[in-house]
């Protein structure tokens, strides 16, 4: 089994909440109710307590130092890399490479493949997907010559799928998919849109970055040939993700980066280059916040996401029912399949000044385009508002939310 849905201990939201120091405050006067943890979620004192034992500990570089302080440092940055890849379930942990988040994680195999695609080539992606799963392919068919194929999704905010089997041809070379809309909640059916895109020989990566926290990610289950994810979205701290590659993939890529770390020999004449995975860390990492992904992953797994996602569910349905008594109320996708998102506007308030409202009521939610403007285009919006649910939220959460809606309702006639 795959050990990021072992329930360890039983779900007890109250006693997770103690987990979360940041939960136990007051904004504008309110208890705070955050609800915006699809743009980052909240970090247990597990993980900042892990930060601050390598600070005061073992703060060193990592790697070919021969002091004890750089030997531990290397030890526990080692130990977060086999703890992604129990997570996902890698074959190896060769096949898990550092990086700055997602969004990073997209771009280094964009850079991969701009030297093996050419002209009148084709990259499918979906109508769904964030920036960070756009704009990189946009600047790879712009380098090549390639041609940018995007999937269409119906008024559900579901991906049409005959529409997307009609867009595979000879042409196309990759696909790169959201698991999880970060604007909608839908969840994509990834493992048959892999083996469809695997009939014809085309390389996936699934962007993660919304999944990872709500769902249990098997790769080799999946077989897909990439998976990115961001740390911040799941309980670590920022500026640290991961990107699962197949083995064999990321040996033939060339190097995103050059510097320090990912060379075995440098010479002015030739440079060789650090096997897989380092090839692809130049220069010194975030150490502090690998190490806080690694405890991040242990805090999870002591939950199970299994009992995470059953809750989430459950903060879901109920967020929706309660959402859908309310008139002036339009929720942004409903999908059959979905996550812990509720996208909504509300008729005659900007969803900014429905942030900003909030706000002063104690409820942190997002409101924007979610770097999601196509998604936005579509359903023909300038932005929604969004609340996203986490682990520590609860249902006595969602009433404030919907009193907060009812309050906007009343205060703007």
């Amino acid at each position: 089994m795959n050990k990021a849905v072992e329930n360890i201990r039983p779900y007890d939201v109250d006693s997770i909440r103690q987990d979360f120091p940041v939960l136990h405050q007051q904004v504008h006067g309110k208890p705070l109710v955050y609800l915006d943890n699809a743009a980052t979620s909240q970090k247990p004192k597990a993980v900042i307590d892990s930060l601050v034992h390598y600070y005061q500990n073992d703060n060193a570089n990592i790697h070919r130092g021969v002091h004890t302080l750089s030997e531990r440092a290397t030890l526990s940055y080692e130990n977060s890399r086999k703890k992604v890849q129990c997570f996902l379930n890698a074959a190896s942990e060769k096949e898990i490479v550092f990086t700055r988040g997602a969004t990073e994680a997209i771009n280094l195999v964009a850079n991969a493949y701009a030297q093996t695609l050419k002209a009148n080539d084709e990259v499918l992606i979906t109508a769904m997907e964030h920036h960070s799963n756009i704009v990189p392919w946009q600047m790879l068919c712009e380098k090549t010559g390639a041609i940018l194929k995007v999937a269409p999704i119906n008024e559900q905010g579901e991906l049409i799928l005959d529409q997307f089997e009609a867009l595979i041809s000879k042409k196309t070379k990759f696909a790169a998919i959201s698991h999880m809309s970060n604007a909608l909640g839908s969840i994509n059916p990834i493992k048959q849109l892999i083996d469809l895109l695997h009939q014809h020989d085309i390389p996936v990566l699934i962007d993660g970055a919304q999944a990872i926290p709500h769902i249990a990610v098997d790769v080799q289950a999946l077989g897909c040939d990439f998976y990115v994810f961001s740390g911040h979205k799941l309980y670590a701290p920022t500026g640290i993700g991961a990107l699962y590659g197949k083995l064999e993939l990321l040996e033939k890529m060339a190097p995103y980066q050059g510097g320090g770390d990912m060379i075995s020999v440098v010479t002015f004449d030739k440079t060789v280059y650090s096997k897989v995975p380092y090839k692809f860390e130049a220069g010194t990492p975030n150490i502090a916040g690998t190490i806080g992904l690694g405890a991040a992953l242990d805090y999870v797994n002591s939950i199970g996401l299994d009992a995470i996602a059953a809750h989430e569910d459950s903060l879901l349905v109920y967020a929706t029912e309660q959402a859908k008594r309310i008139d002036k109320l339009r929720i942004i996708g409903t999908a059959k399949q979905k996550g812990a998102i509720l996208s909504f506007v509300l008729d005659g308030i900007h969803p900014h000044d429905i942030g900003t409202m909030m706000d002063h009521q104690g409820i942190a939610i997002r409101a924007g385009h979610h770097c999601a403007m196509p998604v936005m285009d579509f359903f023909a919006v300038p932005a929604t508002a969004r609340a996203s649910f986490a682990m520590y939220n609860t249902h006595q959460e969602v009433d404030a939310l919907m009193a907060g809606i009812e309050n906007l309702i009343e205060m703007f006639g």
